[in-house]
């Protein structure tokens, strides 16, 4: 491309480059460079307070990076972040000859700092303090058993016509220490689901505390 192909390209980047700016708003700087004096390579710019730039400033330090350093493309949508802390989603696109050597490039740099403050405000509010609660919120106490026994029956990996003695245990054990039994008439919805008797839940009960106590005993 010889030089009166690159003024006339660089005349209508120009353009596009205030036009860009003026459409996305104020919070998007778009800048065009001529690579041909890196020293005051910025020939056009839009919103120049989002990085504090003004025609005639030079390259950065990606810039001259880039004059030894050829990318294989654009580079699109990567952060950036400017001196005074604006947190920037910036995309480079570049003008090549046929050889592939850069002698431009427009670049866009979104300022995403309002977006990024945003985002952590809204994850200290949605994040728990204390992870591993579950609570369901049920309006009916036949919800909140039923619940208790399904989370029960699953912590065996069994169904119930496969059950063992220690796996009922296992349920009435969990079911105790979640409360369930704290629920009126809980025992005998989970005697008949389970297949025996209350009194059996009873005294499988005595038997979860006895090794609970036993258990305690050996810690000491």
């Amino acid at each position: 491309m010889d030089a009166a192909e690159k003024k006339r390209l660089f005349e209508c980047l120009a353009r596009l480059t205030h036009a860009l700016g003026a459409a996305i708003g104020s919070n998007c700087e778009v800048v065009l460079h001529d690579f041909s004096d890196p020293e005051r390579s910025i020939i056009a710019i839009e919103n120049g307070h989002v990085t504090g730039r003004k025609v005639g400033d030079p390259l950065d330090v990606l810039g001259f990076q880039l004059l030894r350093q050829l990318p294989a493309g654009d580079l699109i949508n990567y952060r950036t972040e400017t001196k005074n802390g604006k947190i920037l989603r910036s995309s480079s696109i570049f003008l090549r000859e046929e050889s592939g050597e850069i002698f431009g490039a427009m670049c866009v740099n979104l300022d995403i700092t309002g977006f990024v403050n945003a985002q952590r405000l809204i994850e200290t509010i949605v994040t728990p303090d204390t992870a591993g609660i579950q609570e369901s919120f049920e309006h009916d106490v036949d919800e909140v058993l039923g619940i208790f026994i399904k989370d029960a029956i699953r912590t065996t990996g069994k169904e119930i016509t496969a059950m063992d003695r220690e796996d009922k245990i296992a349920v009435v054990a969990y079911l105790e220490t979640k409360g369930a039994f704290l629920i009126r008439h809980s025992i005998d919805r989970v005697a008949g689901l389970l297949n025996i008797s209350k009194y059996t839940i009873y005294n499988y009960l005595e038997e979860v505390k006895s090794r609970q106590g036993i258990a305690e005993e050996a810690k000491r």
